[in-house]
């Protein structure tokens, strides 16, 4: 009862601080720029889903005219959606801004602005094997137990998945667990998503016990979970050098070749691409994720804002976007 009280206060202050962000930002619009109209399209990471549904439902008030169509799925999937099939779309929000940097420029988009943070965790749910009995130091034990079940998404499709695999390295190599990676990622291989929100549905149904998951995902859905010390969930910047000794290779843009990603803090990214068929409407709604209001929803939605943020890209931001950057 306290838990759906709590969620009723929380959907009330959503929805009151969005209706003031709207008129407010309505306000501060007017004499920028003219009505806004027509169809975008935004490829995003699956983590973002919660956050940029209440941001476009807010954007579309302020604009009626505009319809925003959102396409989640893993964020290298995302970008092949671009680069393989020739897709398009007017927005790319990845998980992991390195996506953007190594997948999209020069050739499809100009530009990456780092915009949020996140953290890995291990959900659960209250019928989880040992749930009463699971903590931050026994957790892998727990999770490779013959009796139980837990779920990852794709490396290969998925910034969580590689994530996944880069803790699960850092456990082994600062814990001294020798071995350990090599079990986990033989153990549950039928329970691998494409996306870590694919998992969601066999957490609900019990099929699997744990997950490796953003903590944002966790918060939005109310799942129970374990917070993992800052040595290995990929969260703390000033643990940037630690994170790099571990390393994944997955799948490149060719068969048969890999990428070498090094661990680092989770870093969100976000851009234009440079044949979006609304160009006007996607600023202005890249501006809008990008703002106060936008960064009010993240961090209400657990996605610590990163903004204003060092860019590699500075010179090739757009003039309107560049208050939320920093030049390297």
């Amino acid at each position: 009862m306290k838990t759906v009280l709590k969620f009723l206060v929380l959907a009330v202050l959503i929805i009151n601080l969005t209706n003031c962000n709207n008129r407010q930002y309505r306000k501060e619009i007017n004499n920028e720029t003219s009505q806004l109209s027509g169809k975008i399209i935004i490829f995003h990471a699956g983590s973002l889903t919660v956050p940029f549904r209440m941001l476009s439902d807010s954007f579309q008030k302020i604009y009626p005219q505009v319809k925003i169509q959102l396409e989640a799925a893993g964020s290298a999937a995302s970008a092949r959606k671009i680069t393989e099939l020739g897709r398009k779309c007017d927005i790319m929000a990845s998980a992991d801004y390195t996506i953007i940097n190594r997948m999209l420029i020069p050739d499809y988009a100009d530009w990456n602005i780092k915009f949020a943070g996140n953290e890995m965790v291990i959900g659960y749910h209250e019928q989880s094997r040992y749930a009463d009995q699971i903590n931050e130091n026994n957790w892998y034990e727990i999770l490779l137990k013959d009796n139980v079940n837990y779920g990852r998404s794709d490396p290969n499709s998925d910034p969580c998945g590689y994530r996944s695999i880069l803790t699960i390295k850092l456990l082994e190599k600062y814990y001294n667990k020798p071995g350990i990676t090599e079990k986990f990622l033989a153990k549950d291989q039928r329970f691998i998503r494409p996306k870590e929100t694919d998992l969601l549905a066999l957490i609900e149904s019990n099929t699997i016990d744990y997950l490796f998951i953003y903590s944002s995902v966790a918060k939005q859905h109310k799942l129970p979970y374990i917070k993992l010390p800052d040595t290995i969930n990929l969260k703390d910047f000033d643990l940037s050098k630690l994170y790099k000794t571990v390393e994944v290779n997955i799948a490149g843009e060719k068969p048969g070749k890999f990428h070498t990603l090094y661990g680092e803090p989770m870093v969100y990214g976000i851009t234009i691409l440079n044949d979006a068929p609304n160009y006007e409407v996607a600023l202005a709604f890249v501006d809008f994720i990008l703002s106060e209001r936008g960064a009010e929803v993240l961090e209400i939605n657990g996605q610590p804002s990163l903004v204003p943020s060092y860019t590699e890209t500075f010179e090739n931001i757009p003039e309107k976007l560049k208050k939320y950057t920093l030049n390297e």
